[in-house]
């Protein structure tokens, strides 16, 4: 059992990298107009690189219901469905 897990950690922290350096999902890129990719980002606008990709899935449902107010990303989450912002928010995760 230990072999067993310490395997699949293994593997997983090996995997890590490689999602970070994979190509972006469709729509990606985008968020890198207004989010900054820099570790001192507006507070204003926060840095998406290395967010949870549940937090990350949270907001986006609260713009899109607007349960959470913006001046645009309201519209830009009506934009895309769960099934779209899930690699989203996954890659942006992964990105350090």
């Amino acid at each position: 059992m230990r072999l067993a897990l310490s395997l699949a950690t293994v593997t997983a922290m090996w995997a890590m990298p490689a999602l970070a350096a994979s190509e972006p999902p469709p729509g990606a890129t985008a968020c890198s107009g207004c989010h900054s990719t820099l570790v001192l980002a507006s507070p204003a606008v926060p840095r998406l690189f290395g967010r949870d990709a549940a937090d990350i899935m949270s907001a986006m449902a609260g713009f899109r219901d607007g349960s959470r107010s913006s001046t645009v990303m309201n519209r830009i989450a009506k934009g895309f469905t769960d099934d779209e912002l899930r690699p989203i928010a996954a890659w942006l995760a992964a990105q350090k």
